[in-house]
């Protein structure tokens, strides 16, 4: 009689000796453990705004605030924005949107695998499962957030264009840059409190290095440093095809959308051979 049930076979031989089995696997997994990640995500989100007061609210006031308080600054001449392409609050709001969706992915694994932490002491599942339902929940926040552009483009009567749909796939380049950089700090953020508080602080002061709430400068040093910032590209590009439906730098976009796309392999590679030995050590 057959059996659906599948056959492991353990071997000496080291997998990760041979990048072809590793993409493999980490593929396989990815494949089998989405029904987990499904379960793992809805919980999480369940969770999340079940046991806050205002709810869903807290996915639209963050960046409404932080845009809002520059918008005030700016027209009270307390700092100097040049002058930029679209009207300033329409500017503001979108660039603090997208940073707020970059900035919930980037903490979204390390949020996840820490909340499963009990779990994966406990249990032999697919680790892979806990990073679906990171990306499940950012894309979900994205979703919410996305309500807030429509919303903002509207009232301002911005005028939509054929391009501008395609910020969506900028929108999905934007959450998959940030899972990115969660994934490279998950491991050692799951041994280490420390990495949690320190993410904070770097996505401060990364905040006011990214042309968020100004244009991107064309003087040096400054245009080198937002030349150098992975995230610059993708949520000025972002933005741009929101507004005006055409990206200004498209090659910088794509160079830098492409890298995002290889070291999303090697976090996935370093997230797979570090688990196993994260868990040993938070069982020990």
């Amino acid at each position: 009689m057959s059996s659906n049930i599948p056959v492991v076979v353990y071997s000496n031989e080291p997998r990760c000796r041979s990048f072809r089995i590793m993409a493999k696997d980490i593929w396989k997994d990815l494949k089998v453990s989405r029904e987990l990640a499904w379960r793992l995500m809805v919980r999480d989100i369940s969770a999340h705004y079940r046991q806050s007061l205002l709810g869903i609210l807290w996915a639209f006031l963050p960046p409404l605030v932080t845009a809002l308080f520059f918008i005030v600054l700016n027209n009270r001449n307390i700092i100097n924005i040049e002058e930029t392409s679209i009207p300033y609050p329409v500017f503001a709001i979108v660039g603090t949107v997208l940073w707020q969706i970059f900035v919930y992915s980037f903490n979204a694994p390390l949020k996840v695998v820490n909340a499963s932490k009990s779990m994966l002491t406990k249990i032999n599942f697919p680790r892979e499962a806990l990073i679906l339902s990171s990306l499940g929940q950012a894309l979900f926040d994205t979703c919410i957030k996305v309500v807030i552009l429509i919303v903002v483009l509207l009232i301002f009567k911005i005028q939509f264009t054929w391009g501008a749909s395609f910020s969506l796939l900028a929108l999905l380049t934007l959450v998959l840059l940030g899972i990115t950089f969660g994934l490279l700090l998950t491991p050692i953020g799951l041994l280490y409190t420390d990495i949690s508080h320190g993410v904070t602080i770097i996505t401060t002061l990364w905040f006011f290095l990214t042309p968020v709430i100004y244009p991107p400068p064309a003087n040096f040093p400054l245009s080198l440093i937002a030349t150098l910032n992975p995230v610059s590209p993708i949520l000025v590009g972002a933005r741009d095809l929101a507004t005006s439906g055409v990206v200004h730098n498209p090659i910088i976009f794509l160079m830098v959308s492409f890298l995002m796309l290889f070291f999303l392999v090697v976090a996935l590679i370093i997230y797979r051979l570090a688990m196993p030995i994260v868990i040993e050590r938070i069982s020990a």
